[in-house]
């Protein structure tokens, strides 16, 4: 949620191309087998990549017989492999589930030579009587073909790591954390480093990389994602990820409201320390003293009231995130970010005068504001939804944080911000700007009011801001504003979340989205006035 960003996108939509998105292909752009393949199925529905020629979104009753298990997956997969043209050995499962509505979901990933190629998440989607009713997903047809170098790592993984961070030119540290008698004393890195061996597509060509993620807070906020070629060691793509966009005690937040808060007594001091919950982790808040270290120390108090003016943002942090846990849990039975009782921890006073909020790939952070652009950052209930959903969407769709689908990223923690805090479509505006009312950071019914663009005719692309993710977000969420206003706030929330969770992968476009929230709308609700209703709201932006 960089605001410095944000205004200066918008001073500058007088520059730049508009990127194209996939769409249905032609008739004549299918090869025999791909046209054979569809007219052996009913009502079909179609998305396709353009460039590799394969669908991306595929729906309608797509198997003439029933498929019972996953290896009847399998065997409708290699029956139809002329379509999809990707050989089925290819096709690693990493995932199956059945869910309330008793659809089966199988998630797979494509492989080169045995090894994951990033983001190429492929997920097929049965119904309750064993019908194909969906596929979806980032097929590379041409990976084998394409492939650069050898399949054999050269370097090592701790080598990898060290090219990585020379090429961002930040020296690691580690720091120790200072934790409370009542938790088990652990380890704690200011930076994280993380590497995994994938293949990677840059530009046509697939490289055999170590995918190096640096996550530190010092000397800026980062979750950098470095793809280093594992045969040379040189740099295929590296983008900076970082998401952004906040007993029973009580306390008074940063607008001085009164809140209620869940505390926890060790030694006589209470702790903004969470165990009320159905995790198997806490909400725990903590305050970095309006230093750079994280996590910072817990944010404690004498007599458990938390009323002193310097402590509203740690008493907003904590309630705010409750709320946001309490929300997705009761709305959406998901245990916390997760889905496994993951800890949501969030440190305040991050810096000086820090004009923002992130979440970094651990937790979230949140500034103080200077007073003049923001007040502290935790105090906006849609911007801590807004940080959490980021964490949400890392755990379900996982939206590659560039170009469309980090615009959609982007999107998707705004839309939620409103599911938790919906009396309006402003987004931050309880502690933007203190000294002036009625304004905020961005709208969703109105993008235009804050430099966005509300229609594909105005997409935006630049080379900054991971491709305009902050700037694009407004097509996306002005469609799920004519959403809402058509079918009202409880259905969409169901339908996005369905479609997040389920249906969207890390790279999809928002012409992917449509789909995905189509079959989201379809399973729940069939293919009526709600369903004619989303495929309308996504029409009037030019996603079509």
């Amino acid at each position: 949620m960089k605001k410095g960003i944000v205004v200066a996108l918008a001073t500058g939509l007088a520059f730049g191309s508009a990127l194209p998105t996939a769409s249905a292909a032609s008739t004549k752009d299918l090869n025999p087998e791909q046209k054979s393949a569809l007219e052996k199925m009913e009502n079909v529905k179609q998305t396709w990549e353009k460039e590799r020629n394969v669908p991306s979104f595929l729906s309608g009753k797509l198997s003439k017989d029933k498929v019972g298990n996953e290896k009847a997956v399998k065997s409708f997969l290699k029956s139809n492999e002329g379509l999809f043209n990707v050989n089925t050995k290819n096709l690693k499962l990493i995932g199956e589930n059945t869910d309330e509505l008793g659809m089966t979901h199988y998630e797979y990933v494509q492989t080169v030579k045995g090894v994951e190629i990033d983001g190429a998440k492929f997920i097929v989607h049965k119904d309750e009587n064993d019908n194909i009713v969906a596929i979806n997903g980032d097929l590379h047809p041409n990976a084998d073909k394409n492939f650069k170098g050898s399949s054999q790592a050269k370097l090592s993984d701790k080598q990898a790591m060290k090219k990585a961070w020379k090429h961002i030119g930040v020296n690691p540290k580690n720091v120790v954390s200072d934790e409370p008698s009542f938790v088990k004393k652990s380890k704690v890195s200011d930076q994280v480093e993380k590497s995994e061996k994938v293949v990677y597509e840059k530009d046509n060509a697939y490289h055999l990389t170590y995918k190096v993620q640096l996550q530190f807070i010092d000397p800026y906020p980062a979750n950098w994602q470095v793809y280093v070629d594992a045969e040379d060691g040189s740099i295929v793509d590296a983008y900076n990820a970082v998401t952004e966009g906040a007993t029973t005690g009580y306390g008074y937040g940063v607008n001085g409201g009164y809140k209620d808060l869940n505390t926890y007594l060790s030694s006589g001091t209470y702790y903004l320390y969470d165990t009320t919950k159905a995790m198997s982790g806490v909400i725990e808040t903590r305050t970095a003293n309006n230093g750079t270290s994280l996590p910072g120390s817990y944010a404690v108090d004498s007599n458990n009231a938390f009323t002193a003016a310097s402590q509203g943002a740690e008493v907003d942090a904590h309630y705010n995130a409750g709320k946001v846990y309490d929300y997705y849990k009761s709305t959406h039975n998901r245990n916390s970010f997760d889905n496994n009782g993951a800890t949501i921890r969030s440190t305040v006073h991050y810096g000086s005068n820090y004009n923002n909020a992130f979440w970094n790939g651990s937790q979230m952070v949140y500034g103080d504001g200077d007073g003049q652009v923001f007040d502290p950052l935790s105090g906006g209930l849609d911007i801590v939804a807004h940080e959490i959903t980021h964490a949400v969407t890392e755990r379900t769709a996982g939206l590659q944080y560039k170009n469309q689908s980090g615009a959609l990223n982007e999107s998707m923690s705004d839309v939620f911000g409103y599911f938790v805090e919906p009396g309006d479509y402003l987004m931050g505006e309880d502690v933007y700007t203190p000294g002036q009312a009625g304004d905020a950071l961005r709208s969703m019914s109105n993008p235009e009011a804050y430099g966005q663009p509300s229609h594909m005719d105005d997409y935006y692309y630049t080379s900054s801001d991971n491709g305009g993710v902050h700037t694009n977000s407004g097509i996306p969420n002005k469609a799920a504003y004519l959403t809402i206003q058509s079918i009202g706030k409880s259905k969409t929330e169901k339908i996005y979340y369905r479609a997040l969770s389920l249906y969207m992968t890390p790279t999809s476009d928002f012409s992917d989205a449509r789909s995905a929230l189509l079959q989201a709308t379809s399973d729940l609700y069939g293919t009526g006035s709600t369903y004619n209703s989303v495929a309308s709201a996504w029409n009037q932006v030019g996603v079509n």
